[in-house]
């Protein structure tokens, strides 16, 4: 028998077949749809927790980009500061720095014409590291300058003998060759040979040499000599230098000045202007007398000794003093690597100059008559003024 539909009527067979496979293909579809709707879900679940993941990072990643802009902003700022402060630095180092001082520069010709010099010909500026060929050539220069300056220099000491000039020099020491020249006048006129001064009463020459000072110890040397040259040499001075620097009292300079001066034999007189101003000149830079005496006489032919030393403390002595040169009124400052250490205004450096050069008395009292020709006035004597 046949089932019967909810209409009332009865299912075919046909259609009590077909039912169970629409059932299976609608609970297939079901599955189909919940199994689809699982894995959206879990889709979604997983971007969620992936988007969740990557949040951090690109937090974290912000956090770095913001510390390093921080610390470049901090460099950047302390660098300004230490560049503003190098520059503040170096501003206060220029502002400390001291003005340079004002080199002097000798004129091309002498300033102010002395009688009877001849200006300097040309301006000659001695490098640092002159040559020794320059170095001859500038001081030969400068003794020919001095030369037409002072065509009238001669020693200082009146005498008229060998024997009163060695006496004079002697005494020279330590003193003026004025007081000296107004010394010896007493004393050779009483002692005129070295026989009488030999047997002198010391007391009584020392009364006589007591105005040039150390008046014992000179007594003591020129009686010594004295002797000396009765015993040794007849009462002759000799003539050859080993022989006069065994006599008391008498040294390289005093020996050279007699032999230069008395028996017309070549020698450097190296005393205190001369040492002074060969080493101002920078003729050498020796302090010692006997090594000055070989430097500068390596300089000079042996002939032009004796003259040159007579230039060069002529110059020291009117122009070139030590504290004071009247650089201004010099006729060699072209020619001077010391120029401008002393006076250099024209007007106020010839009020500086002596002797002759600033009209006043020479240091003779019976000076040659070349230097009175040439506008020189004798020394007044002892006791005169």
């Amino acid at each position: 028998m046949g089932e019967q539909s909810p209409d009332g009527g009865r299912k075919t067979a046909k259609e009590n077949k077909t039912e169970p496979v629409k059932k299976a293909a609608s609970e297939k579809k079901t599955a189909s749809a919940k199994t689809a709707s699982s894995a959206k879900k879990a889709a979604s679940t997983k971007q969620a927790a992936s988007g969740k993941g990557a949040a951090p990072v690109k937090g974290a990643a912000s956090a770095k980009k913001a510390v390093s802009a921080k610390k470049a902003a901090s460099a950047k700022k302390a660098a300004s500061k230490t560049s503003a402060a190098q520059k503040a630095s170096k501003g206060a180092a220029v502002k400390k720095a001291p003005a340079a001082k004002k080199v002097a520069v000798a004129p091309k010709k002498a300033t102010v014409r002395l009688k009877g010099t001849a200006p300097a010909k040309a301006v000659v500026h001695p490098p640092g590291d002159e040559s020794p060929t320059a170095l001859v050539r500038r001081a030969r220069r400068i003794n020919r300058e001095l030369a037409e300056v002072f065509p009238y220099a001669h020693p200082e000491l009146d005498f008229e003998n060998p024997f009163q000039l060695v006496v004079a020099t002697v005494l020279s020491a330590q003193t003026t060759d004025l007081r000296v020249n107004q010394t010896t006048p007493s004393l050779f006129a009483k002692y005129p040979t070295p026989e009488d001064l030999a047997a002198a009463n010391p007391e009584e020459v020392e009364e006589i040499l007591r105005p040039c000072g150390f008046f014992r110890a000179k007594t003591k040397s020129v009686i010594g000599l004295s002797k000396a040259l009765v015993e040794d040499f007849g009462g002759e001075v000799p003539g050859r230098l080993e022989d006069l620097i065994k006599l008391p009292g008498v040294g390289r300079k005093t020996a050279f000045v007699v032999l230069g001066n008395a028996f017309g034999r070549p020698g450097i007189t190296v005393d205190t202007h001369f040492q002074r101003l060969v080493r101002r000149w920078r003729w050498t830079g020796e302090t010692d007398p006997d090594k000055i005496e070989a430097a500068i006489g390596a300089l000079f032919p042996k002939s032009d000794w004796t003259d040159l030393s007579h230039h060069v403390i002529w110059h020291g002595r009117r122009i070139c003093h030590a504290r004071k040169p009247a650089c201004g009124a010099c006729p060699i400052a072209p020619l001077c690597p010391a120029y401008g250490e002393g006076e250099t205004d024209p007007e106020k450096a010839k009020k500086l100059l002596k002797y002759e050069k600033g009209g006043f008395p020479g240091q003779r009292l019976k000076p040659p008559q070349a230097y009175l020709d040439a506008g020189g006035t004798p020394a007044p004597p002892l006791g005169a003024g």
